[in-house]
């Protein structure tokens, strides 16, 4: 997996003068709602040579096979990811026929790929614009690709990245959660994820009386919030979206964080809720490096 930091947005901007901006960001809308609540933005990418099958074919063929994941597509929105229903196929025929095999597919960091990986830092590069006086430090970009043929369903799971969706071909129906909200996602719900648990959830009807609906057609792009919760229900047609993904330095902090109050909480103690107490949490931070970093020292003599 290959990470790095996009070190000055402007470096990957395409020039003003010609007017072509692979996004369209309203600066008020951003800066309201970035890692607080989704909200949509617009793309100019459904045209782009680099989302034809035949092109997204050849890079399912280079990435390692590790870093591409599919199954079948008719799942349940509360899936267990041990019972996931593999479509029997292989990668390049699960391409090949993804209009008529009911499948879901993703492929993983493509950013390996030269082509894919400058648009990608294009993309990040004017998001990180309005996203660096928020949540500075935009680091390991990373992109997806996810092809889904008509009616798939990709379960409900909440994910660790900064993350916009661009919709390329077709439409899909996203379901998307307030992950700020207990109810919905408990403290040790966030610190099972931070220690690496499967993505997939267990959904509740309930939680729907607490959700955004978006409708995402050609054109259009979302956004998600760190560890909001989402299940997404696909359209009548092949899907083709663009997942494009950062991290910042804060969520590290916020980590190591939960990491600690896991370990308290296994040994008998109920520990106060990341962000009650910000002193509180910087004392765990800080401890928790200063042990990684001790431990990681007497390994070595």
């Amino acid at each position: 997996m290959q990470s790095a930091t996009v070190e000055s947005p402007k470096t990957y901007l395409t020039p003003k003068a010609t007017g072509e901006y692979l996004l369209d960001i309203d600066a008020a809308e951003f800066k309201e709602n970035f890692d607080r609540r989704p909200f949509l933005i617009r793309h100019h990418l459904c045209e782009h040579p680099l989302f034809v099958l035949p092109r997204v074919l050849e890079l399912a063929r280079t990435l390692p096979e590790h870093n591409v994941e599919y199954n079948a597509g008719n799942l349940e929105i509360s899936q267990d990811p041990r019972q996931t229903p593999r479509n029997g196929l292989s990668i390049e025929e699960t391409v090949r026929r993804i209009k008529e095999c009911k499948s879901w597919m993703v492929l993983k960091y493509v950013e390996t790929d030269p082509d894919y990986r400058d648009l990608l830092l294009g993309c990040l590069a004017e998001v990180g614009v309005h996203s660096e006086p928020i949540r500075p430090g935009m680091q390991q970009p990373q992109g997806f690709i996810f092809l889904t043929s008509p009616g798939s369903v990709t379960p409900y799971h909440m994910d660790p990245e900064h993350n916009f969706l661009l919709q390329i071909r077709g439409s899909k129906r996203i379901t998307q959660f307030d992950g700020r909200d207990r109810s919905v996602v408990g403290e040790e719900d966030l610190e099972r994820a931070y220690a690496g648990a499967e993505r997939n959830m267990p959904f509740k009807e309930e939680f729907l009386a607490k959700s955004w609906t978006f409708d995402l057609t050609p054109g259009m792009g979302l956004h998600f919030p760190v560890w909001f919760p989402h299940f997404v229900q696909n359209g009548p047609e092949v899907s083709i979206s663009f997942s494009i993904t950062f991290r910042t330095p804060d969520l590290e902090r916020r980590g190591l964080v939960h990491n600690v109050n896991a370990y308290l909480r296994g040994r008998g103690w109920n520990p106060s809720p990341v962000g009650r107490h910000p002193w509180g949490d910087a004392f765990k931070y800080y401890a928790c490096r200063f042990w990684r970093k001790t431990k990681k020292l007497l390994g070595k003599s």
